[in-house]
């Protein structure tokens, strides 16, 4: 597994394992949609993590024969829109954003 915002690599199904059994507190996933193109998944999803700690992800999952081969994970924490765009946008529903 590859987070490159904290350029943190997990190499190998035993320390994956290792670092999620010590995981101090799991967030709550909600997912809002996967795509599947042969090898390549792509998830997304809102992970919290509890005291307002929101946070949007999107996983890339390789697959090399069948079987997972590189994990790239991005988090993004939700910020204010600019009122300098107001007039083009609409605001997406409270319960897609979390």
């Amino acid at each position: 597994m590859e987070m490159p915002q904290s350029g943190e690599r997990i190499r190998g199904r035993e320390r994956m394992r290792e670092f999620q059994e010590v995981y101090p507190a799991p967030p709550t996933i909600q997912l809002r949609r996967v795509v599947v193109r042969g090898e390549l998944w792509l998830v997304e999803g809102v992970n919290d993590y509890g005291e307002g700690r929101v946070f949007t992800v999107v996983v890339i999952f390789e697959l090399r024969d069948g079987k997972m081969w590189r994990d790239t994970r991005y988090y993004a924490e939700p910020f204010e829109a600019p009122e300098r765009r107001a007039q083009w946008v609409e605001q997406l529903e409270r319960q897609y954003l979390m």
